[in-house]
């Protein structure tokens, strides 16, 4: 089961590194600019698990504001290095399983590998809680491992990070979000920019 502490710890000591090796790919790319289109005219959105804002939140700040963008992560490293990049957005440090904003204050929820470092009990619980704060027609962004799998690594980006995941896989992701209130609107599978054979797939979802 994963540990949250040892991930946000991670998160810390990896901080640097991660940022190195983050990249954003073509498909990727392509399948974010298509859901930022679909977003009503200037909308408010989340980043939840945004680290030092690469590179999400950095295109959200472009093609928005500063002030339409609010990042969320639980890694203090991460949002020091997020804030030296984008002080004047709004950087909130939180859980993503008890998200400390109001409810139905938000057009629009982007998750992109965050999902993964949540326990398994909690990832229902995650999307219940970017419902929660979705306005009703809101729309909702997630990324998934395409099967279940649960691991650690005790060298993560060679940082000397330790780092655990739960996939629940997209099976099971499905289920959630049609349990959570979520209407699926489109999947798209992508390789993984950092294991090659990997890959994910990304749910757009509207919150009823």
């Amino acid at each position: 089961m994963v540990d949250k502490q040892t991930v946000r710890d991670g998160y810390d000591v990896a901080a640097e590194a991660y940022v190195r090796e983050r990249s954003f790919d073509e498909p990727e790319q392509q399948l974010f600019e298509r859901f930022l289109d679909s977003l009503v005219a200037d909308p408010l959105v989340l980043d939840a698990g945004c680290g030092a804002g690469m590179p999400i939140l950095e295109r959200l700040v472009d093609r928005f504001d500063e002030h339409s963008t609010i990042g969320l992560d639980f890694s203090s490293r991460q949002l020091a290095l997020a804030k030296e990049r984008f002080g004047a957005t709004p950087l909130v440090a939180g859980d993503m399983a008890q998200l400390p904003i109001a409810e139905s204050t938000l057009d629009a929820v982007v998750a992109f590998y965050s999902l993964i470092h949540l326990p398994e009990s909690q990832h229902q619980q995650a999307l219940a809680e970017f419902s929660r704060v979705l306005r009703p027609g809101g729309r909702l962004l997630v990324s998934e491992g395409t099967d279940q799998w649960e691991g650690r690594n005790d060298d993560w980006l060679a940082a000397g990070a330790e780092m655990e995941w739960h996939i629940a896989g997209a099976t099971a992701t499905r289920e959630h979000l049609r349990t959570t209130g979520f209407h699926i609107e489109r999947e798209l599978e992508v390789s993984d920019v950092l294991v090659d054979g990997e890959s994910w797939v990304f749910f757009e979802a509207l919150n009823r």
